[in-house]
């Protein structure tokens, strides 16, 4: 059986987009829990229609994550300071190398002067000739999106180093209690 192909401005199923993207069905479903900008609608029995809007900001967020390194917390970063237009248009652009960046060249990534080590400060505020040595702008904004991720687990590892070396009110007094004990022998 053939079937017609639709209009560009008609909606798609997810089976569909999938195909179209070269994506699973369930890494669809996984970005609507991640990012909320993407909203198919949702008919009785739960099957989704995306509108051609939805198609074309999936494939930006495709381009980010895949093609340009980011992580899902960096392109909602992006979607957040950015915009949907912008996203659409990354996709749009894809495979261009002139097209604009998300994170501009010399932008250093969020730091702490407790979490962010010396030598990747320096490295990030350097102004130096990326493209002499090999790294795009393309690479050099997902290196930096890359790094402001690590040096977060980075923070909430010491944090949690931090809590489990604290004694919890019960190991606190067990540890009085036997010195009381011990004491009194």
């Amino acid at each position: 059986m053939r079937t017609a192909k639709k209009s560009p401005e008609a909606f798609r199923t997810i089976s569909e987009v999938a195909n179209e993207l070269d994506l699973p069905q369930h890494v669809l479903r996984f970005w609507e829990t991640k990012f909320s900008q993407i909203k198919p609608l949702k008919r009785a029995g739960g099957r989704r229609y995306y509108r051609p809007e939805d198609v074309a900001l999936l494939m930006g967020i495709k381009t980010l994550l895949y093609s340009d390194g980011f992580t899902i917390k960096g392109v909602q970063k992006v979607l957040r300071e950015q915009g949907v237009r912008y996203v659409i248009e990354t996709g749009r652009m894809a495979g261009q190398e002139d097209r604009p960046l998300p994170v501009s060249h010399g932008e250093p990534a969020a730091e702490t002067e407790e979490t962010t080590e010396p030598a990747a400060a320096e490295a990030i505020a350097e102004e130096t000739d990326d493209e002499a040595r090999g790294i795009s702008e393309h690479q050099r904004a997902a290196l930096e999106t890359i790094l402001e991720d690590l040096l977060d687990l980075k923070s909430s590892l010491e944090e949690a180093r931090a809590a489990r070396e604290e004694p919890t009110p019960e190991e606190a007094e067990d540890e009085e209690s036997g010195e009381h004990a011990r004491k009194s022998a």
